[in-house]
């Protein structure tokens, strides 16, 4: 079952609408303090960059999805625009740094040359495929616009797992999936959008760790905090959270992204309360814990590493037991999630197996030749 799809199929603007609403007063006083946006940077590899990458965000999904693919072709020219200028997280050396700021001017404080968002500079000409996550944050939707006007296929690794409220994919897209579950319930109601699957970068990686997971047999469980989201109800999730922690003497682990005030308060009255939160930051192989959570990619995460894993949410609505469904997770209570088939083969060696092969049919006169692997049409309205 894949239900319904996504709730915006295509509209990326009524979803950032629905997302500041969802935010509430927290969305209010964002908007109310946003400041003008920093410069992206764009880092060069070569002299004619056949690739460019959207990178929003460090994150372990991110980097898995979009800077190991980029690992295994050390051959390939290749751009990549980011938030920040950090050499160290670009595999390799010899990257040239261009500052992309919101008007063509050159800061005096900088070393580096400027370039005007609205255009794609002209080292990017070359460019014939562009790669992101998506769409919805800065590097990734300047990424797709440049795509447009450089005549570049447009191409979204997924990173996490899909629920009706994840972001529609950018128009006439290319979609590598962790499965055809997920590529057809992503591509549902769009006829500009075809989907392969490919696996999951961070789970077959996970896969591969089995070994060094801590054992957990007789601890207690490690709640993974979902507060951020706005999936569910802030007021729902923590009631949630509270009972199950306080019913079973779990571990509340708060998601890297519960720092606003908001967050950090609920966690002190918590600790108040006799909840311990979890600060650490080890990664869960490290902890020792069987895993629960609402619905975090955690959870398929600590079962493809061995790790007993479950999901809990009383009367959940039916979206969520669709998703709960869709990737096997099983309820707190019965048996732990079985972990996820695995991948035949290391799926970012099957992004940049594609990368290549699409660039050179651009290079060459049509063969005949088939994508790598299957493709699929998205759905049509």
């Amino acid at each position: 079952m894949t239900g319904q799809g996504l709730l915006f199929p295509r509209d990326i603007e009524a979803w950032h609408a629905w997302q500041g609403r969802q935010r509430g007063l927290q969305g209010i006083r964002a908007a109310f303090f946003r400041q003008t946006p920093a410069s992206l940077w764009l880092a060069l590899r070569g002299t004619a960059p056949a690739v460019l990458i959207g990178l929003d965000a460090e994150t372990p999904t991110q980097l898995a999805s979009l800077v190991r693919p980029l690992a295994l072709l050390p051959d390939l020219d290749a751009a990549v625009l980011m938030p920040a200028r950090r050499p160290g997280v670009l595999p390799g050396g010899g990257w040239r740094w261009l500052e992309v700021t919101s008007v063509a001017t050159r800061r005096p404080d900088s070393g580096a040359a400027c370039a005007d968002a609205r255009e794609a500079p002209a080292v990017l000409g070359s460019v014939r495929a562009v790669v992101t996550v998506g769409h919805f944050l800065r590097a990734g939707a300047l990424a797709n616009h440049w795509a447009g006007h450089l005549g570049a296929e447009r191409v979204v690794v997924q990173h996490g797992l899909l629920t009706p409220h994840a972001p529609p994919l950018p128009p006439e897209s290319r979609f590598l999936a962790f499965t055809d579950q997920d590529g057809e319930f992503a591509a549902a109601g769009r006829d500009d959008v075809v989907y392969s699957s490919i696996g999951s970068q961070l789970l077959w990686t996970a896969g591969n760790d089995r070994s060094r997971s801590m054992p957990c047999e007789g601890q207690r469980p490690l709640y993974l905090g979902q507060l951020h989201g706005a999936e569910l109800p802030r007021g729902i999730k923590r009631r949630v959270a509270a009972d199950f922690c306080r019913a079973t003497g779990a571990v509340y682990r708060p998601h890297p992204a519960e720092t606003d005030l908001a967050s950090r308060a609920q966690h002190a009255r918590w600790e108040r309360l006799g909840i311990i939160v979890d600060r650490s930051g080890r990664p869960l192989r490290e902890l020792g814990h069987p895993v629960v959570s609402a619905f975090s990619t955690g959870v398929l995460e600590a079962a493809a590493r061995g790790i007993p894993a479950w999901v809990v949410f009383p009367e959940a609505p039916r979206w969520l037991i669709e998703f709960w469904d869709r990737y096997s997770m099983r309820r707190w209570g019965g048996p732990p999630t079985a972990p996820p088939p695995r991948a035949p083969r290391e799926p970012a060696s099957a992004v940049a197996d594609h990368l290549d092969q699409f660039i050179r049919d651009r290079l060459r006169p049509a063969s005949g030749n088939g994508p790598s692997t299957a493709q699929h049409p998205g759905g049509r309205s």
